[in-house]
């Protein structure tokens, strides 16, 4: 492969570079398995519509065609179960958990994972967050019948933001 560079210049970034070293959706840490990709992700509903509407040179097109995306404002209706499931970014500042590479978030560093940036400590910091949202996963199983996708609406939005298929549990 060949890498690639990639220069940002959106909302929060202006000239970020970074490399592509790995195909787009291959070679993934083995211990991570996301179940749905940053498209499908998009297409669901996720953020509030807010995510990342300034990040179209950035990311494919196709990402965008069918995304729902809210430029002006997070609208939870637009999440796939119409719920309000996240924090405001001040939140995670707060919290310590933006990693200044990424300064939107988890999502952020996951697209970028997924066209094949790698940057070891913070994918294996991501990557150990990613696993901890299955104490949210045993907890719809445990609530919930298999496939009651009205049961835990925010919990399984959350879910869904972590790219897990919330609709299976």
């Amino acid at each position: 492969m060949i890498k690639k560079t990639v220069i940002v210049n959106d909302k929060m970034q202006k000239n970020y570079r970074y490399t592509l070293t790995e195909p787009v959706g291959r070679n993934f840490n083995i211990e991570f398995k996301p179940e749905l990709t940053p498209k499908q992700m998009l297409k669901m509903g996720v953020f509030g519509g807010k995510y990342m509407t300034d990040c179209g040179e950035e990311f494919p097109d196709d990402w965008y065609k069918n995304a729902k995306l809210s430029p002006e404002e997070h609208n939870p209706k637009l999440n796939y179960f119409g719920v309000k499931a996240s924090k405001p970014l001040s939140y995670w500042l707060k919290k310590g958990w933006i990693y200044y590479q990424d300064p939107r978030g988890w999502f952020q560093w996951y697209c970028r994972y997924y066209m094949g940036r790698r940057l070891t400590l913070e994918d294996a910091r991501q990557i150990a967050r990613w696993k901890a949202m299955s104490r949210h996963i045993a907890q719809v199983k445990k609530n919930c019948k298999k496939g009651g996708i009205d049961c835990r609406p925010k919990q399984r939005q959350a879910v869904l933001h972590w790219a897990y298929d919330s609709r299976k549990i």
